[in-house]
């Protein structure tokens, strides 16, 4: 694999909410903003570095209430540490003062309430200089046991949800994408995805978030085995098997897709802290992991013609609910920087 780096484009990403994302009471301690910026900063691979951080909006790290003073502040620490802002999550959960896309009234207003504040936070990052790239994450907030009770129904509340949350963002001049995952509702396999997407009908303004560890998951049809495209008993030493039914699972969203995360998977589930069982990321070198990051990125990355289709101006590495011991040691964020250089090496371009 090699760490120089030929390509300019995209440019790379480290997510700060591993350091919240699965941690708290029932867990491991949250670990902090700044000591996920100075982890990110300090990471080296022959002189590349990190261009920048995608960002949770939500307490201990960005405050979704957060002032304009705030937000100044915010900034020049970044710039300080020669760090862009990127993609933001938006939360949209209930824990986190959201509410389900397929809920009550008051929920539904919950939801957009949290998707407002955070294009609000983006249009302050863009004016202030600091964000140049990114969009506004989203799901639909709810469980994908709570959906099945009435397919139709829910799939058809979250489509007029974040149809109303589109004409917020166009308000700020933002874009949202919608992540899926096996967990969320309705946006539980990438046919619903599909589906979901072509029910809101915005693409210029909603989109879809694709995570290589959570979108390996929609191959197995884990939660929607209608939807599986490689079988229960897989053998995983089939790569090129793999990477055919990766291949036209991204495909299909491909033309739908916003936002790029580079990830490992080891084909299980992981839930942690309050987080409900999704895609097990795994450490990039992980001898555990089924993908092929560099290879199985270009199903995302280069279009069915084999072209680049340089969709997104940064792409972001997420690692959500690794070991504090794991996060804390500068060398699993050097080991991270050279997976995304060859990605980008193989998938970028000037």
């Amino acid at each position: 694999m090699s760490s120089a780096s030929t390509h300019a484009y995209p440019k790379l990403h480290n997510a700060m909410w591993p350091g919240l994302v699965g941690k708290g009471p029932d867990s491991e301690p949250p670990i902090d903003l700044e000591t996920m910026l100075n982890l990110t900063a300090a990471a080296a691979v022959d002189g590349a570095r990190f261009d920048g951080v995608d960002l949770f909006l939500t307490s201990p790290h960005t405050d979704i209430d957060s002032s304009d003073d705030d937000l100044v502040r915010l900034a020049d620490n970044l710039a300080s540490k020669d760090l862009h802002a990127g993609s933001l999550v938006a939360p949209v959960w209930p824990p986190t003062g959201g509410g389900s896309a397929m809920g009550t009234d008051e929920e539904r207003a919950a939801f957009l309430t949290q998707v407002r504040k955070s294009c609000r936070i983006g249009r302050k990052l863009r004016d202030l200089g600091i964000r140049q790239s990114g969009i506004v994450r989203i799901d639909s907030a709810a469980g994908a046991g709570d959906w099945a009770k009435d397919p139709q129904a829910n799939t058809k509340r979250i489509a007029e949800t974040f149809s109303q949350a589109c004409t917020i963002a166009e308000d700020f001049g933002e874009r949202l994408a919608a992540e899926g995952e096996i967990c969320w509702a309705g946006m539980h396999s990438w046919r619903h995805n599909v589906q979901l997407m072509e029910m809101v009908n915005r693409p210029q303004t909603l989109g879809f978030q694709a995570d290589m560890a959570h979108t390996m998951l929609f191959t197995m049809g884990y939660n929607a085995p209608e939807d599986a495209l490689l079988p229960t008993d897989f053998d995983w030493s089939r790569g090129d098997e793999l990477a055919a039914a990766y291949r036209k699972m991204a495909s299909a969203l491909r033309p739908w897709t916003l936002d790029f995360h580079v990830a490992q998977n080891d084909g299980t589930v992981k839930g942690s802290g309050s987080h409900d069982k999704t895609g097990r990321h795994c450490q990039p070198l992980d001898p555990n992991g089924k993908l092929d990051i560099v290879r199985d990125a270009g199903a995302w990355m280069r279009g069915d013609d084999g072209q680049p289709t340089r969709a997104f101006a940064h792409i972001c590495w997420d690692g959500c609910m690794f070991p504090n011991a794991v996060m804390l040691r500068q060398e699993t964020w050097n080991d991270v920087l050279r997976v995304m250089i060859a990605v980008r090496n193989a998938h970028g371009w000037n």
